[in-house]
């Protein structure tokens, strides 16, 4: 563990000065300003700052308002937590907190996007504003994932598809589909191009409809096995993503 990682770890939407002679005063955003009052953090003491674009900053807390934070910036670190594999987890709408739970459990796993999608079997659907405020909210897990797991770098989690535009608007080279009746294995398939980029699909509750599966065929995605047991879709993602770490990323012994 790194010294950083013993201090609490804020967000800022600003973005943090580089290049400045250090110390610095700096003034907090109301979000990360919030969040070191609730922890009830006292002038003086230590936090680390990160903004997204690489590295953290040590800084001491100056003055604690009723409106703002102040803190002095004291030391940035170029540090990066990021895996060597660029991963993308496409998934499918779940009900309840999962999407919450997989959405911090894939940050904390070092992906590198989320693709909400909806699907044609899920028990879960957004219409309207929700959609919107669900994908603030999705973000915000991500970010505070990101405070928590010590990453600098906060994955994207993209605006809600539905499964046909998502489909249509398909970016990534390399897309596989998790299905139990696969004929391929995810990590003997993935071995050789797994630097490369990869993205994987994971289907609701009740599984891909046969037209998705048909048209994501269509489309080059590859259907994909993952073990012999069938795996519920807050399972799946997450349990792939760390066999995807440990065979080839920054959770391989050889890391």
């Amino acid at each position: 563990m790194t010294h950083a990682l013993l201090h609490p770890r804020f967000f800022v939407a600003s973005p943090l000065p580089r290049g400045t002679p250090l110390p610095v005063a700096f003034s907090l955003d109301e979000n990360a300003a919030s969040h070191l009052r609730v922890l009830r953090l006292q002038e003086g003491e230590t936090v680390t700052l990160f903004d997204g674009d690489g590295g953290e900053f040590s800084a001491s807390i100056a003055a604690i308002g009723k409106r703002d934070v102040m803190v002095n910036l004291l030391e940035h670190i170029s540090l990066e937590r990021e895996s060597p594999l660029n991963l993308t987890l496409v998934q499918a709408l779940a009900t309840g907190d999962k999407m919450d739970w997989i959405i911090q459990k894939a940050t904390e796993l070092g992906v590198t996007a989320i693709e909400p999608i909806q699907t044609a079997r899920a028990t879960a659907k957004l219409s309207g504003d929700r959609v919107e405020k669900r994908a603030q909210h999705w973000q915000a897990v991500a970010t505070a994932a990101c405070e928590q797991c010590g990453r600098n770098r906060v994955p994207v989690v993209h605006p809600l598809l539905d499964f046909q535009a998502w489909i249509a608007r398909r970016q990534h080279l390399n897309s596989f589909m998790l299905h139990p009746d696969a004929d391929g294995d995810l990590l003997t398939s993935i071995k050789s191009i797994a630097a490369q980029g990869v993205a994987l699909l994971i289907g609701p509750e009740g599984g891909f409809a046969l037209e998705e599966i048909a048209a994501a065929r269509r489309a080059g995605v590859q259907p994909l096995r993952f073990g012999p047991r069938v795996l519920r879709t807050e399972t799946a993602g997450i349990a792939a993503l760390a066999a995807l770490q440990s065979a080839f990323g920054d959770l391989s012994a050889h890391a």
